[in-house]
């Protein structure tokens, strides 16, 4: 309470004496002016001037500016990279678009569109998310650490960060075709569900001796396929007396699988056959590749993208090393987004819908000695052919890559520059395809006339087919035809001859033919 008020208060009470105690030495207010209550400045004040008191505080000031000036700045294009950087996709390395979370670690990916990437100096883009694509492809862990995931969930603080970083710099963002494709495959905000782990491998047995030959997963007495081989091969291990050598050949009712080159049961319900190399796949070691899957379903061996096309050197066999060729052929697929899944499809089609179908390829021995097993034996060039292993579908789209890139020419999606170029006298059998220059200025493509359908031949009449059918009479005995010659050769006029009762038809009627030259060439038929 200010002294002003304890003043005020004295006048209302009276003059009687207020008591305080607690204010140290001060016993009574009266009507007479006292000390302030506020505390006296320290001692260590007194005789300072007031201007330097002032100077002290303006220096102060200034040292401060000075600090604050001398710590470095950083531009807001460095804190756009160092952001852009964190924000990066632990799959494709660009910008996280529609991030999501791998629980528990934590780790975060696209949750859509893999970004365009440069392979061997072309550019690929993506069609499909880099989290979604890794589930997609059995993946059950985290691709990052390949720890156990849980859940993958959509990350809002990231998005918000990003689209902070957007603003700031758009140039940053993803094309507009690009963002309408992957809205195509991921829906935003919806959690991508992991699947359980498939079962892993049984573990290779290094040390298994190759002289006698181990059971097949069907062979044990209860096992988890449900199926038991009728003739199960024997443990060398549990029973060496009777372990089958494996200089004998195959156990009866067993075959060594195309790609893991296990034994199998040749009548297991997961054992499948490839109808062209006539190998058989146990359908157990690797998923996905031992296995024989028909025709439109199965995947070219090592042709999964359009980076193993420009990899292999076969497909610049199938166009005698023309490599602009190859190169337009390549341009064309990245523009169109077509695979060498696509292209194996439809050839398979087109081959399909051919008189004699695979049997050209067969005659070729395309399919001989692609596994390193023994091939069962071939029903026959003509049999149905329904299931491919994936080393033959491989055969198949560079078998037809060549015909299948002619076809597809004619449907004139190829830039004009492409198409005007004029035809090589030579075309496809050209010594010169190696070199650019000439490569460049002529096309070796050179694209066959479509094959018109054989002319019809013209309908006879109906009188003309009443002549024909009346003309084809039957044979008559021997001894007519000894007196009809007779008869031709003394006269020369188409005389019957007499009519004998025997066990050959009646001659024709005479009137039946138009002149006497007709008879002569039906007699003639008949000789």
């Amino acid at each position: 309470m200010s002294e002003e008020a304890l003043l005020t208060y004295a006048q209302v009470v009276g003059p009687s004496t207020l008591a305080f105690p607690d204010l140290g030495g001060l016993a009574s207010i009266d009507r007479e002016p006292s000390t302030t209550l506020k505390r006296r400045a320290s001692s260590s004040f007194e005789g300072l001037d007031v201007d330097s008191r002032k100077r002290l505080k303006e220096d102060m000031s200034q040292d401060h500016e000075e600090a604050v000036a001398q710590v470095p700045c950083i531009p807001d294009i460095s804190v756009a990279d160092d952001l852009a950087e964190e924000l990066q996709c632990g799959c494709c390395s660009a910008l996280l678009y529609r991030p999501v979370v791998v629980y528990p670690c934590q780790h975060y990916f696209c949750g859509r569109q893999v970004p365009s990437r440069f392979v061997v100096g072309r550019l690929l883009t993506g069609q499909f998310s880099c989290c979604a694509l890794w589930v997609r492809n059995g993946g059950t862990n985290c691709p990052a650490c390949r720890g156990v995931s849980k859940q993958v969930l959509p990350s809002r603080p990231l998005q918000l960060m990003i689209d902070i970083l957007l603003r700031h710099d758009p140039s940053r963002a993803r094309p507009e075709r690009e963002k309408e494709q992957a809205d195509e495959v991921y829906r935003n905000g919806v959690p991508i569900h992991i699947p359980t782990p498939r079962e892993a491998s049984p573990e290779p047995n290094l040390h298994q001796s190759a002289e006698f030959a181990r059971p097949c997963p069907h062979c044990a007495a209860g096992n988890r396929y449900g199926w038991r081989c009728p003739h199960p091969v024997p443990d060398p291990v549990a029973d060496p007396d009777n372990a089958w050598h494996t200089e004998d050949g195959c156990p009866p009712g067993h075959g060594y699988c195309g790609n893991c080159e296990n034994l199998l049961a040749l009548q297991a319900p997961t054992t499948t056959k490839c109808d062209m190399c006539q190998v058989s796949f146990c359908g157990i070691g690797v998923q996905g590749r031992c296995i024989a899957a028909s025709l439109l379903a199965q995947h070219p061996h090592g042709m999964a993208d359009l980076s193993d096309l420009i990899q292999s050197a076969e497909v610049y066999e199938c166009f005698e090393g023309n490599a602009i060729e190859v190169d337009i052929l390549l341009d064309h697929l990245s523009a169109q987004r077509i695979t060498p899944r696509h292209i194996y499809r439809d050839i398979v089609e087109y081959i399909s819908h051919q008189p004699r179908k695979f049997a050209p390829l067969l005659e070729r021995d395309l399919f001989t000695d692609v596994h390193n097993v023994v091939a069962g034996p071939d029903p026959g060039i003509d049999s149905p052919r329904q299931r491919i292993c994936r080393m033959c579908a491989t055969e198949v789209l560079l078998y037809g890559l060549r015909d299948w890139w002619v076809r597809e020419r004619r449907r004139g999606f190829l830039e004009p520059s492409v198409m005007s170029r004029p035809d090589c006298p030579d075309g496809s059998h050209c010594e010169k395809q190696n070199d650019q220059t000439h490569a460049k200025d002529y096309n070796h493509i050179i694209t066959p006339p479509l094959e018109l359908p054989p002319p019809t031949q013209p309908e006879a009449s109906a009188s003309q087919v009443a002549d024909v059918d009346m003309a084809i009479v039957p044979e008559p005995s021997a001894s007519s035809e000894r007196d009809i010659t007779a008869a031709l050769l003394d006269n020369g006029d188409p005389l019957m001859p007499p009519y004998a009762p025997s066990s050959s038809p009646p001659p024709p009627d005479p009137d039946i033919f138009g002149s006497s030259q007709d008879f002569r060439d039906a007699v003639d038929a008949m000789l």
